[in-house]
């Protein structure tokens, strides 16, 4: 992942409302209308939300006449994983090359 790519992920999951939209889709894809329910934003913050978890990837939509309908990106979440898994072992082992010595 490029690291604008990866930077406007944190951003996007830098705000809790987002954080709670993730959780949600978690459960599967769900309709714009669906998650409104969930929350108590109007539809113009909501899209403005799902704006930035579209735009860095996090979450696919599927347009549908004039539904539009999210889901996580697991391909996305993926990649944040392994830019995660990667920095820690790089950490543990030098940590362990450290005690070592």
């Amino acid at each position: 992942m490029e690291r604008k790519q990866l930077i406007a992920c944190f951003k996007a999951l830098s705000d809790e409302t987002r954080l709670e939209i993730l959780e949600l889709l978690k459960g599967g894809t769900m309709c714009a209308c669906k998650i409104l329910e969930k929350f108590s934003l109007t539809q113009p913050t909501l899209s403005y939300h799902m704006k930035l978890l579209t735009e860095c990837g996090l979450v696919n939509v599927s347009k549908d006449w004039k539904w539009n309908y999210y889901s996580v990106n697991c391909k996305r979440m993926k990649e944040l994983r392994d830019f995660f898994d990667c920095r820690c072992q790089e950490t543990k082992d030098a940590k362990c090359e450290d005690k070592e010595e």
